[in-house]
């Protein structure tokens, strides 16, 4: 029911035609708007639309302007018909939008690859674009239905990604999502964590992690923080150097661009399938 109320909330936006002026607030939507909207349309990116270490458009965005840090005074100078916002958006900021009276195009859910489809139809109808979403939708699922042949019958890998935060990605997320694409199991998951739950400690010596997933281009420098952390120091994965390595911007997309990640990961994962 909330993603049929969203839709209908998106597509009022496109009443009278297509808006003009659209400003998305989160690095998500930018991915989004800038794969569906015509470039005219775009009036304005995330703060960190040209940050590569979380952005899969920051190339893109640099022909766009961009929030300085993205309240409400910031957004409503660009003079939208259209804002783009997600559930991570500060819900006081969301508010604030709203009782202006512009439209607001809400992104509620993001953990899956059918959620990001989703989205994409979402934004595409709101910015009057449904049909480029469409072709996009079957150009991704081309991209997973041949990552899922090259990986058939391969034994998954067993993976984590730790965090120096305290926290650890279990099920309903999109690191799951990224393992379920990319030949892998998720251990948190396995153990029963759900969401981004608190990293359990000392649990975590059993369960036989083989590869640690991580943001950087080094497994040297990318592990070097949990070398001196209990209890990520005693596992083996760690003090051996097992990692694989992902764009920051790609061990967390929400957006339709994960799919890189997925074929970036199992290319770690499973060499030997894409010899």
């Amino acid at each position: 029911m909330r993603a049929l109320l969203a839709l209908l909330l998106c597509a009022a936006a496109c009443f009278g035609g297509p808006p003009r002026r659209v400003v998305s607030q989160a690095v998500g939507t930018d991915e989004l708007l800038l794969a569906l909207a015509d470039p005219g349309q775009v009036a304005a990116l995330s703060h960190i639309s040209r940050n590569p270490d979380f952005s899969g458009v920051a190339k893109e965005a640099m022909t766009h302007a961009q929030l300085n840090g993205g309240d409400a005074e910031d957004i409503l100078k660009f003079k939208p018909d259209l804002v783009l916002m997600t559930s991570y958006s500060r819900p006081e900021l969301v508010t604030q939008i709203r009782k202006t009276g512009v439209q607001v195009c809400f992104i509620e859910r993001y953990e899956s690859l059918e959620d990001a489809y989703a989205n994409l139809r979402l934004v595409a109808r709101a910015v009057g674009h449904p049909e480029r979403a469409e072709a996009l939708i079957q150009k991704c699922r081309q991209r997973v239905e041949a990552l899922a042949a090259r990986l058939k019958g391969r034994k998954p890998v067993r993976v984590m990604a730790p965090s120096t935060y305290g926290y650890t990605g279990g099920s309903d997320t999109t690191f799951q999502d990224l393992c379920d694409h990319a030949g892998a199991i998720n251990v948190a998951a396995e153990a029963g964590l759900k969401g981004h739950a608190p990293t359990p400690g000392e649990q975590m010596l059993g369960w036989r992690i083989e590869v640690l997933v991580v943001g950087g281009t080094s497994c040297a420098e990318s592990l070097a923080p949990f070398r001196n952390l209990t209890p990520f120091r005693l596992l083996p994965a760690v003090r051996q150097g097992r990692c694989a390595l992902l764009p920051g911007h790609l061990l967390s997309s929400v957006s339709h661009l994960r799919i890189d990640g997925y074929e970036l990961l199992a290319r770690q994962l499973h060499p030997e399938a894409f010899r």
